[in-house]
């Protein structure tokens, strides 16, 4: 900082200078305390002291952090978007400085912050810097609290009054076997049924590609394919970790390290690391970190004693000790089951039939018009095609036992750290720095999307569970958000496309090893499921199997149309049915499809984001009219310059806005190229249809915008067009033709 190309900046870094030479003082007071006379920054100014600040504390050069986050907070009014952020920053400097005092301070300040989510934030930190500081704190809030309440006369039960809400607390006893409620999937099933079927799809069509098409001894190329799909497989078991290792230096630039150097970041998860290696027998893991700061944490390898644990910065940004802990036992968990090397396997073979399906293809279409070229032709166009089918099931097939993998890695972490509760936090707050490491980026994580598969949570279903956290103080709140992964047939049916559980799911069968252990459980997950199971059954399965297939109505019309047209044409040979039927009942299927997705939004009540993500009854196909007022926050694909969907942000979370240009495709670019840049940081009201699934999301109608001006959204419109266009083509396609 001190050869800053901002003046100010390079001024205040020769005065702090020589600050970061002198030992800290046994008990300095907090940040906000004593304010020194600095003088107001500018904006360039402050910004970058709030990213050298982060800076530093990423890389523990903490004195340097406490000089960079003091300046921003003194020189920074606390409107500012990052005070709260900077602050929160601060405090884990002063910890990390030996500033303890300073931070129990700043903390203790933060728990009356107008925001829930910082003071959230506040009571679990302070709960790791000074448990007797919360108690303190909470009877004096609770004492004012009962007092003024006193005063008025409004006592009645003592039970009644607000409370702090601490950590779910966790087990002294380690190793205790747990009992696995609630999942029904055998690890060694899914892991045995995947890689079969996998293996299967790959033997035949090696064998009907390369041996057995065309040949005269079908026999022979049978035995010589079988030995050849052995050979590959084990070549590709033993050669994909390293490959992937490339993989990971070249795209994430994986940085490999040492246990000493995860015990200065966590030295709960390194004890826990020698502990389970030393009790199964395993070499300890090639450690790896990743410097992004999107939480995420993956294993892969081929066998137990050549297993990679890579885990990114953010997992030691935003989780706690006991925390981190929990996730390393997670992905030691996949090691022990050895399911981290059948995934590494699967996922290899599910591209390899994919690459088949390519290569089929491209050879049916460069063979000349010979017999034998004709008759290879053939095989080789149907071969293509059983490639494409196997890999849609192998991609089924790796996400079941992806999700089943998972639960067990969650099983293991809770026996072997005896605190379920510590990982139920870790996939809440993960998720939470998925969606706040969103929001500070204009380029989607390349982390996040390349280990999907791999990683310990879904990157897609972070929005939901990450703005519950963020604002949800109270775990009644928290635990809402779940209603829907638990008990709607929706999630149920949307869960087949994901690589993870649902996290509501997740932290229910966490909570009930908490049980086991006599522990509280976090998120009050006892109530939520009580609650679950008072819902309106008839509302959630009645019209369920008739929802599907309205869902996909336009898709089954097609179908229905084509199979009573090649009925017709059987028996009578009038081809003009194969034209016009199909295309009539996709029309009427869409039209149907449509009455149900977009209702009338005239009435549309007012509400907010929490809200609608704590709504158990939600649907993708049921649009809910709602009115929102926000602040847009950014593009959709913080990836793609031209994306016409948007971000908004309300107080209690972030949802995302889908538009739908009058004019199609063309239209929907041009916003996004011309327009949408606009709206971000604007205070917006929205109209339109909320929708759920993996994760949320609003199909917009109208955008009113003080300062800029109203946009309308079209989606209703396209759907009539394109259902009444298939009808009006089908009745005059025969006759033009």
């Amino acid at each position: 900082m001190a050869t800053s190309s901002i003046p100010q900046v390079r001024e205040w870094a020769e005065r702090i200078l020589p600050r970061l030479t002198t030992p800290p003082p046994e008990a300095p007071p907090a940040a906000t305390t004593d304010r020194p006379s600095y003088e107001p920054l500018s904006a360039g100014a402050s910004r970058e002291f709030f990213q050298q600040g982060n800076k530093a504390l990423k890389a523990q050069r903490f004195a340097e952090a406490v000089a960079a986050l003091e300046a921003y907070c003194h020189g920074t009014a606390p409107g500012d978007s990052d005070y709260a952020q900077a602050q929160m920053w601060l405090v884990k400097a002063y910890k990390g400085n030996e500033q303890t005092q300073a931070a129990i301070n700043l903390c203790q300040q933060l728990l009356s912050h107008e925001k829930e989510y910082v003071q959230t934030w506040a009571k679990q930190y302070l709960q790791t810097l000074a448990p007797e500081a919360v108690f303190q704190t909470t009877t004096e809030d609770t004492a004012e609290s009962s007092e003024a309440l006193a005063a008025n006369g409004s006592i009645t039960d003592q039970s009644a009054q607000p409370r702090s809400v601490p950590k779910a607390g966790r087990s002294n006893r380690r190793g205790v076997k747990l009992t696995m409620r609630g999942v029904a999937a055998s690890l060694a099933l899914a892991s045995g049924l995947t890689l079969s079927l996998l293996g299967g799809m790959i033997l035949v069509l090696a064998i009907s590609l390369l041996l057995i098409v065309g040949k005269e001894n079908p026999t022979e190329g049978l035995v010589i394919g079988v030995a050849i799909t052995i050979v590959f497989n084990l070549l590709v078991f033993f050669l994909s970790p390293l490959i992937m290792d490339l993989v990971q230096g070249w795209l994430y630039g994986t940085r490999w390290t040492t246990l000493s150097e995860i015990q200065r970041y966590s030295p709960e998860a390194a004890k826990v690391i020698r502990e389970v290696c030393q009790q199964k027998k395993l070499q300890e893991p090639r450690l790896g970190i990743i410097e992004d700061q999107n939480p995420t944490a993956f294993t892969y390898g081929s066998l137990p004693n050549s297993a990679r644990l890579v885990v990114s910065k953010g997992i030691f940004t935003y989780l706690d000790d006991d925390e981190i802990a929990t996730v390393y036992a997670h992905e030691l968990g996949h090691i022990v089951h050895w399911d981290f090397a059948v995934m590494t396997l699967a996922a290899t073979l599910v591209q390899i039939t994919y690459l088949l399906y390519v290569y089929a293809r491209e050879m049916a279409n460069h063979l000349g018009d010979s017999e034998m070229a004709n008759k290879v032709k053939n095989g080789a166009q149907m071969a293509s095609l059983m490639a494409y089918v196997f890999y849609i099931v192998g991609e089924y097939l790796l996400l079941y036992l992806s999700r089943t993998r998972e639960y067990y890695a969650d099983h293991f972490a809770a026996e072997v750290t005896g605190n379920p509760n510590g990982l139920s936090r870790s996939l809440v707050k993960i998720a939470y720095g998925i969606l706040e490491e969103g929001k500070r980026s204009n380029e989607p994580s390349k982390v996040l999307q390349g280990t999907r598969a791999l990683g310990i949570a879904d990157p897609k279903s972070a929005t939901l569970t990450g703005t519950a956290y963020r604002v949800a103080a109270e775990p009644q709140k928290m635990g809402r958000v779940f209603l829907w992964d638990m008990f709607n047939p929706w999630a149920w049916w949307m869960e087949l496309n994901s690589t993870h559980p649902l996290t509501g799911k997740r932290v229910r069968a966490l909570s009930t090893y908490a049980e086991q252990l006599g522990l509280d459980t976090e998120f009050d997950m006892g109530r939520v499921i009580r609650e679950g199971r008072s819902l309106n059954k008839q509302k959630l399965y009645g019209n369920f199997a008739m929802d599907v297939v309205i869902l996909w109505a336009d898709v089954i019309g097609l179908v229905l149309g084509l199979a009573i047209s090649i009925a017709i044409f059987s028996s009578t040979q009038n081809w003009r049915p194969l034209v016009s039927l199909p295309l009539i009942c996709f029309g009427f299927g869409t039209l149907l499809k449509m009455v149900f997705m977009y209702p009338d939004f005239s009435r549309a009540p007012e509400t907010d984001i929490l809200t609608l993500m704590s709504d158990p009854y939600a649907s993708p196909l049921r649009g809910r009219a709602v009115k929102l007022a926000g602040e847009v926050i950014g593009r959709g694909d913080s990836g793609y310059k031209f994306s016409s969907d948007l971000k908004l942000q309300d107080p209690t979370g972030m949802i995302y806005l889908h538009y739908s240009s009058r004019w199609g495709p063309l239209g929907n670019f041009l916003f996004g190229m011309t327009q949408a840049d606009g709206f971000v940081n604007q205070q917006v009201r929205v109209t339109g249809w909320f929708r759920r699934g993996i994760m949320p999301w609003i199909d917009f109608t109208v955008m009113e915008c003080d300062r800029k001006w109203t946009v309308h959204s079209y989606h209703r419109f396209w759907t009539v067009v394109l259902g009444l266009g298939a009808i009006v083509l089908g009745f005059l396609l025969p006759r033009l033709l």
